[in-house]
């Protein structure tokens, strides 16, 4: 019954049927309450007085009903009717006699059943958000909900992990490591070549693995490994976390665990579930099985590099022996490779740091570290140290890959470790189908090419200048940016590792001169105000020209004098268009103009076009010799850039792989092609290709003037003939051509001078490089409709005035102190008069020896550009950081 519609009240004698008869007694009319009547309502709820009467008084109850009395009640205390003060602390109800049914004062009948005292409510199961409490406190959980939740989830988590160890099995060796082939194919998806595989495997006993390389693994990978209990849980939960935020996954911390890992091949995925997975194994494999079995375990099926699986293939890869007999030294090698084979066999790796220089230093002191480490942790004393012969000797790698195709190979996996997110390692376990953007093709007549000109060209047995002479080439689509074909050397079956066409350390000459054309085309000079200025500008193209800086004073040279820039010949030229300086490549022009632009703008628009900035020279970044082709671009790279020029500025980053999917049938991620990215303006592109198809017209290229269709190309040499090139392209391929000498086995592998090889006495780009790209596009291009270049437009502004001063007599040779004689230009496309020509063979452009050479080395001759010494103490090919690492396909070296 509602709380207004409250009974009368009840005297206090006789009940609840004393009560009904005095309600009955009530009159039945309602009567309204009078008109300004304040009396609070509350009043007739005071204690009963003895005589009966509420409130000591008889109640003058107004008429207006009982409708009325509740609106006036509530209008007067704002709700519900509070308690009289005879109540106390009963509430509502009960003794108080506020409650339903109230019956009176502390003594009286009515039975309370008010909230008060009443009968308590029933208690939930989980008191939450907890009763009694209010605010914030009611939703903070007591210390028994927080200790019976905690004990809770330990229960679920015993249970679960308890069903985790039940579930998995322990590994069986022989059922472990089988890594499956990676298949690459063609661009028209047949199939170019299946690597790796379970085939270089042999389980061995433990009795077989000789105990120098057991306590060696113990001591580098795990020197409690007899006492521990085979797992880490710190290590596991770094790597779960990494795995959940997005990281890198991170390798087993004990041997347990490793080996644990290495049995799990069929499933490398980098997740939680199956690093939970991995946990519950070697949790169940560290309390079941026997240290001396998991240790024989790890080392049948751990891999060591080379395709090889498991200790006895490893000795074979290595050393061609047994695993049985190896020595302490062999065994400390193998326990280095285990580190991560991809950047500790001194072979080299994938990735710029996996250099073979790089790895062999790093495996050198991994193998010092893990000698010491065994003395430290007592598997080894003093005495067995000192006795060491220090690192082993490595036998020559093996591959059953011929030809180009390991060099393919290794671009196109290079390209997807970059790509995607797996490591070298998971890589080489196989399983992959990987898509390249190689044409079967023109990769063969790109070797075509180089063998023809190789076996006319070289007699390694008869001449030693011929011996360790290096050719590279790389084509690129300059559409795309597909590498279509490359030449990376004679083949890994024939004992050459390096790859060629990823070439580091070879600088590039005079091939970088048409950069420093288009950053002053594209940026201006400080003579122009920061405008752009037009290929047919004048510089002093004499020998000998001292070279200024921004501020028009001498720059100096590493003694204090004013540098003066050397010319391939002593020809005054004077006052030279660029245009003119690039077909006869002249240094003087080149090397003022970079300045004049500034070297970083250079840079700048080189970085644009693809070439990478850990090839430039980075001893001469600052110095005047910069701009003649110091640094050290791979052919792929030169390719690549000079795709820019041939597509109206448009670049594309070079790639080598369209698709890559794994053992599942589930195609990778991060495969689309490059998106096309403007390096330079269109009208500075279109000028540089008229620029170059000039050279090769008129100039230092013009041994592939008669191909047949639209070229454009460059030649560069660089100082004692220690590297030539010819990079072209046509609208539809870019291709360089590189030619030098070093041992491709050396430590460092030192450039050699080439001058001598093949009988002559130099080599330029206009001779051998040139002939290679001939014979390469002529075959490449075979049957395409080719298309012309576009039309340059008028740019920028003609810099420089024509200075006639009288011309010196032929017999006459300018001192560097002396005012160099020029000659009038009347014509920026006349080509010098010839002078006496050099003896010739079929190979050799025969050019004159002052006029018609193409600038750039000291030593006079049909050259075509290079170095000059420097004007600092910096050697001219730049330190050996420039000269070594430089020249990355994507990113890395080479």
């Amino acid at each position: 019954m509602s709380e207004h519609r409250r009974k009368p009240p009840q005297p206090q004698g006789g009940g609840r049927a004393a009560a009904r008869r005095g309600a009955s007694a009530e009159p039945s009319g309602r009567r309204a309450a009078p008109r300004g009547s304040t009396a609070s309502p509350s009043e007739s709820y005071e204690p009963p007085s003895s005589s009966g009467s509420y409130g000591g008084q008889e109640e003058d109850r107004p008429r207006g009903g009982r409708a009325e009395a509740r609106r006036a009640a509530q209008r007067s205390s704002g709700g519900r009717r509070r308690a009289a003060p005879g109540g106390g602390d009963a509430g509502r109800g009960g003794a108080g006699g506020g409650g339903r049914r109230g019956g009176g004062g502390p003594s009286g009948p009515g039975r309370g059943r008010g909230r008060g005292s009443g009968r308590p409510q029933k208690k939930r199961f989980i008191d939450y958000p907890r009763a009694g409490k209010s605010g914030a406190a009611r939703f903070l959980p007591s210390w028994k909900q927080v200790v019976g939740t905690c004990f809770g989830f330990l229960l679920l988590g015993v249970g679960a992990f308890g069903i985790g160890l039940l579930v998995v099995s322990v590994p069986i060796e022989a059922q472990a490591a089988q890594a499956q082939s990676n298949v690459f194919y063609w661009d028209d998806n047949t199939q170019m070549a299946a690597t790796g595989g379970k085939q270089n495997r042999q389980i061995v006993p433990l009795d077989e693995i000789p105990k120098s390389m057991r306590l060696a693994v113990i001591s580098a990978e795990n020197a409690s490994f007899y006492d521990d209990s085979g797992v880490d849980p710190m290590g596991i939960a770094r790597a779960m976390f990494n795995m959940a935020r997005g990281g890198q996954t991170q390798g087993g911390s004990t041997i347990t665990q490793q080996y644990v890992k290495n049995a799990m091949l069929d499933d490398q995925s980098q997740s939680i579930s199956r690093k939970a997975k991995e946990l519950f194994i070697s949790v169940k494999v560290g309390a079941t099985v026997d240290k001396d079995d998991i240790l024989k375990g790890y080392l049948n099926t751990a891999y060591f590099g080379r395709n090889a699986y498991g200790i006895q293939a490893a000795a074979r890869a290595y050393f061609d022996t047994e695993a049985r007999d190896l020595s302490p030294e062999q065994s400390i090698f193998l326990a280095s490779v285990l580190k991560g084979p991809n950047l500790y066999n001194p072979d080299g790796g994938i990735g710029e740091a996996a250099t073979p220089a790089a790895n062999k230093a790093r495996a050198e002191l991994r193998w010092k570290w893990i000698a010491d480490r065994e003395v430290e942790v007592g598997n080894m004393t003093a005495a067995e140290r000192s006795s060491l012969k220090g690192f082993p000797e490595i036998k020559k790698q093996k591959s059953a890959l011929s030809g180009q195709t390991g060099y393919l190979v290794d671009i196109a996996k290079d390209y997807v470790t970059k790509k995607s997110n797996i490591s070298p390692e998971a890589l080489e376990m196989g399983g992959y189908k990987i898509y390249t953007t190689f044409n079967k093709k023109k990769v063969e007549e790109m070797e075509k090419a180089v063998k023809a000109t190789e076996d006319s060209f070289l007699d390694p047995k008869n001449r030693a200048k011929d011996k360790y002479v290096q050719f590279g080439a790389g084509s690129v689509d300059p559409n795309t940016g597909a590498i279509v074909a490359l030449y990376g050397g004679a083949g890994y079956d024939k004992d050459h590792y390096t790859n060629n066409a990823n070439t580091a350390g070879v600088p590039v000459g005079s091939t970088w001169k048409p950069f420093v054309l288009a950053s002053a085309m594209e940026y201006g000079t400080y003579k122009s105000d920061e405008k752009p200025i037009s290929p047919m500008s004048l510089y002093n193209g004499n020998d000998l020209v001292v070279i200024k800086d921004r501020n028009g004073e001498p720059i100096r040279a590493a003694d204090g004098t004013p540098f003066r820039q050397k010319n391939e010949s002593t020809r005054a030229w004077g006052d030279i268009t660029l245009r003119k300086a690039m077909e006869q490549s002249v240094n003087s022009p080149f090397v003022q103009l970079g300045i004049d632009v500034g070297l970083s703008k250079t840079r700048e628009l080189a970085e644009k076009t693809g070439i990478l900035e850990s090839s430039f020279d980075q001893g001469n970044l600052n110095n005047a010799s910069f701009s003649l082709g110091t640094s050290t671009p791979s052919a792929i790279r030169m390719a690549d850039s000079y795709g820019s020029f041939a597509t109206s500025g448009t670049h594309y980053e070079p790639y080598s792989v369209t698709k890559a999917v794994d053992k599942n049938g589930t195609e990778l991620s991060g495969f689309t092609k490059p998106k096309p990215e403007q390096a330079m303006e269109a009208s500075v592109a279109n000028n540089v290709t008229d620029v170059l198809q000039n050279v090769v017209k008129n100039g230092t290229g013009k041994k592939v003037a008669d191909i047949g269709f639209p070229v454009a190309g460059k030649t560069g040499t660089t100082d004692e003939n220690k590297s030539a090139w010819f990079v072209g392209y046509t609208p539809e391929l870019s291709t360089a051509v590189t030619l030098f000498r070093t041992d491709p086995r050396s430590n460092g592998r030192k450039l050699l001078s080439m001058n001598g090889t093949g009988g002559v006495t130099s080599i330029h780009g206009g001779d051998i490089p040139a002939q290679i790209w001939k014979d390469y596009m002529a075959g490449a291009l075979k049957g395409v409709d080719h298309k012309d270049f576009p039309d340059p437009e008028k740019i920028g502004e003609i810099v420089g005035t024509p200075t006639p001063t009288p011309t010196p007599s032929p017999s006459v040779t300018p001192t560097p102190t002396e005012t160099k004689p020029t000659e009038p230009t009347t014509s920026p496309t006349t080509s010098p008069t010839p002078s006496t020509s050099e003896t010739c063979n079929g190979w050799w452009n025969c050019e004159d020896n002052g006029g018609a050479g193409n600038g750039g080395t000291d030593t006079g001759g049909a050259g075509d550009g290079g170095v000059s010494s420097s004007p600092t103490d910096t050697a001219t090919e730049g330190n050996p950081r420039g000269n070594e690492n430089g020249g990355g396909l994507f990113g890395g070296t080479g």
